[in-house]
């Protein structure tokens, strides 16, 4: 057992200390030398000193194995007697190649195969305690670590026979490791959107944060693990990044599901208390977290090999403007709604003479306050989305098309009214829409005809303001 190997790396530095070994090897180049012998002649020499020291080591091994040899020991203790052990072994031989690498010039494939009897011994130990462990138990890992860190940069033992001994020993594990983990990571997925409430955290919601660690996680994971097998590695490598495109693609197509949940659910809330719901601008973040992360997830150090990174970004793009547009259809909406109740005033409508009746008495509401009250819902909305929504630019692409569709839709109201004198009630509500609406001066050098065509409108007729509230009689000039 591990525990019996433990004391025999300082057994070994007792019984053969680096300057008794040099000195001993020193003593056979010079006699090899003085006798004109060339390397094969030297080489039974060397080898038949160190094959006796290995028996030495190797039968002082199994007495302390068998002296010291805890049966009693449970799995979880015996592995962590192996680890501690590999550690040792790794110093050992480190030392051994710092300490013996001039006495062993002539005779390195000799050093080479002492190291592979060496770990030969060790594997014995090693094969027995993972045999003991509990199925599906990852603790054995740092094993495999701790020895493939040391093999894989030693020119002589990297891909030798104990190397190749360990990768065929751990390759089935990785696998079967790799396999739970996807089917883990799946279930935590479809449970987590189940449950979600859409609150948001860090860059997305609780389930998407989740899922987004679990996935670098384990891509970290099975990285710093260095399989020394490049095919297998490669495979790996590619069956990761094929999970990480899988497992983002649902988490878009569960986000956008919900997101169009809650554009039913508020279909019917039309006034001018509406707000955009912070739950729909986690679910925005998680799509637009889902791009920057599968940059990572999806590519090979920035490269994408295997084009899963296009993917994502075309699905999340689509994604995208399918929420924008939405948004959009829903914002403008309420606008509708305000150009619906200037539209009771238009001349020649059945409720025109009492809503003027009403108005001239004071007991409606004045158009001033039908478009402050628009005003305050814009930048009610455009603050929200300011505070929650993380991608700035997104943000500022929606309020430009925003913006461009309110503008067109006022045009499009006037224009129908091109033939009517506009009441003082819809002249102050679009007066104050035009001139008070948020970003108005910013966006409107980007919809420029149809904008200036609505404010300079406006400021034209604003002066009918001051005329008592009965029908205006000024003719609309064509705003297209």
């Amino acid at each position: 057992m591990p525990s019996g190997c433990l004391t025999e790396t300082d057994n070994w530095r007792t019984n053969f200390p680096p300057s008794s070994t040099l000195s001993f090897y020193h003593r056979i180049r010079i006699s090899a030398v003085a006798r004109r012998l060339g390397p094969l002649a030297r080489l039974p020499i060397g080898t038949e000193a160190a094959k006796q020291q290995q028996q030495q080591q190797q039968q002082q091994m199994q007495e302390e194995q068998e002296s010291e040899m805890d049966e009693n020991a449970s799995p979880g203790k015996k592995l962590e007697d192996l680890i501690h052990l590999a550690e040792l072994c790794v110093d050992l031989l480190q030392q051994n190649n710092e300490n013996y690498a001039e006495a062993f010039a002539w005779f390195s494939d000799l050093l080479v195969e002492h190291a592979e009897i060496f770990w030969s011994l060790f594997a014995v130990d090693m094969d027995t305690v993972l045999a003991e462990q509990p199925p599906d138990t990852w603790d054995s890992f740092p094993v495999f670590q701790v020895l493939n860190d040391y093999l894989r940069v030693d020119e002589n033992l990297c891909g030798g026979r104990f190397h190749q001994h360990l990768r065929d020993t751990f390759a089935p594990q990785v696998v079967r490791y790799v396999d739970l983990m996807e089917s883990s990571i799946a279930q935590s997925l479809h449970k987590g959107y189940e449950k979600e409430r859409w609150e948001l955290k860090g860059h997305g919601c609780i389930t998407s944060e989740d899922l987004f660690w679990k996935l670098d996680a384990l891509q970290s994971f099975i990285r710093d693990l260095h399989w020394p097998d490049e095919v297998f590695g490669k495979h790996l490598e590619q069956r990761l990044k094929l999970m990480a495109c899988d497992m983002i693609e649902s988490c878009i197509n569960r986000t956008l599901q919900a997101f169009q949940q809650w554009q039913k659910k508020g279909s019917k809330w039309t006034s001018t208390d509406y707000i955009v719901p912070s739950e729909m601008c986690a679910m925005i973040n998680v799509v637009l977290e889902a791009k920057n992360q599968s940059l990572k997830l999806c590519t090979v150090e920035g490269v994408d090999l295997h084009q899963y990174h296009a993917k994502i970004d075309e699905m999340v793009d689509k994604s995208l403007n399918q929420m924008m547009t939405g948004l959009i259809s829903k914002l403008t909406s309420i606008l509708e709604l305000t150009l619906n109740k200037l539209s009771r005033y238009d001349e020649g409508s059945l409720l025109a003479p009492i809503l003027s009746l009403t108005y001239k008495q004071g007991v409606s509401s004045s158009g001033k306050e039908v478009g402050l009250a628009y005003i305050n819902f814009a930048r009610n909305s455009m603050e929200q989305l300011r505070q929650k929504v993380t991608d700035e630019l997104w943000v500022l692409g929606l309020f430009e098309d925003w913006y461009a569709a309110q503008i067109s839709m006022i045009c499009t109201w006037l224009s129908e009214r091109l033939d009517h004198g506009l009441h003082s009630f819809q002249l102050a509500a679009l007066s104050h829409i035009a001139k008070k609406n948020p970003e108005g001066s910013e966006l409107a050098s980007m919809v420029t005809n149809d904008a200036k065509t609505v404010v300079n409108l406006v400021a034209k007729n604003d002066a009918n303001l001051a005329l008592p509230p009965s029908f205006c009689q000024v003719l609309i000039e064509s705003p297209l």
